[in-house]
């Protein structure tokens, strides 16, 4: 009997062994095929119907990455967290070659186009600084995942771009300071930790007019190195912004009021701003009078398959 538990262990493990076994294996010291991402991920059939894995080993790897619309089903998986980094110094003061600035949009150290994206254990930086609006990741694509990834910079660092991108962020850490997170997409991060840098706005929503939902924080830590009171919840970077924190703790860097206008009362009346069961030194005091506090049963909505359309198997939640 032990005998054929340990064949039926050894078996299980052998599979789940070979399922992880990558397509491509990116190293900065030549051992792998390739030395840099981009190369990797140029190297994927385009179109492809089946999930390409890569494997990036240990090392920082200072690069503008694309991942082209052509390009689907990308697995792309760190060795460690810690010791994996993808970095770029855009910033959208710079100038291009014909002597304009490049835009926010541009400054993107990694841009996601392609659907089916997942990402582990990678550290997404933009290391421009202090500098203005400067990008780690841009996403457009659908159906794009991350878990157990960074996201470092100052304003602006994620940017959830596509308006009709779906995508999910499970134990991640985003930091930064004015917006940074912001954009279009229906993004959903569950489990994460939110770290606030000087002083500023968490996020900037531009949702689309009829869609269901925004930006939605499950679980989340919201904390930083901020001075107390130095930080909104959001702000409506367009008139229709969705964001909602639920069961989220909040440091003492968040403002009693918790959420801005932006100089534009319309945007109260258009605008859904919602907080459910926060808790923490943040979660005190009085919010805004066109924000909101979720019942019960609004709150039980906010389930990723829900928020995310999740039913067809797309969402890998660990």
């Amino acid at each position: 009997m032990r005998l054929i538990i340990f064949v039926l262990i050894f078996f299980v493990a052998e599979v789940k062994a070979q399922s992880l076994v990558p397509d491509f294996i990116v190293s900065a010291d030549g051992s792998g095929n390739f030395k840099t991402v981009q190369e990797a991920i140029n190297a994927v059939p385009d179109f492809r119907k089946k999930e390409t894995i890569i494997f990036v080993k240990a090392g920082t790897y200072k690069e503008k990455l694309q991942l082209h619309p052509t390009k689907q089903k990308v697995k792309l998986i760190g060795e460690d967290v810690q010791k994996v980094k993808i970095t770029y110094d855009d910033f959208a003061s710079r100038k291009n070659s014909f002597g304009e600035e490049i835009g926010t949009g541009a400054t993107a150290s990694v841009l996601i186009f392609g659907d089916d994206f997942f990402a582990e254990n990678i550290t997404f930086e933009n290391a421009a600084g202090p500098v203005g609006q400067a990008v780690a990741v841009r996403v457009n694509g659908d159906r794009v995942q991350f878990v157990n990834c960074r996201f470092l910079g100052f304003q602006d660092t994620l940017y959830a771009h596509g308006d009709r991108s779906r995508q999910y962020y499970k134990n991640c850490y985003i930091e930064g300071t004015v917006d940074f997170i912001f954009g279009w997409s229906t993004a959903f991060f569950d489990n994460c930790t939110i770290f606030c840098k000087k002083s500023g706005y968490v996020t900037a929503a531009s949702t689309l007019e009829g869609q269901p939902f925004g930006l939605v924080f499950l679980n989340c830590k919201i904390t930083g190195d901020a001075p107390e009171s130095t930080f909104y919840l959001g702000r409506p970077w367009r008139p229709f912004a969705k964001t909602v924190f639920i069961n989220c703790f909040l440091d003492k860097q968040i403002k009693p009021e918790g959420w801005h206008n932006w100089n534009k009362p319309d945007a109260e009346k258009t605008s859904f701003y919602a907080e459910y069961k926060s808790h923490g030194p943040g979660a005190k005091g009085d919010r805004v009078l066109w924000a909101k506090q979720l019942s019960d049963d609004e709150a039980a909505k906010y389930t990723v398959e829900n928020v995310l359309g999740g039913s067809d198997g797309w969402l890998k939640q660990k």
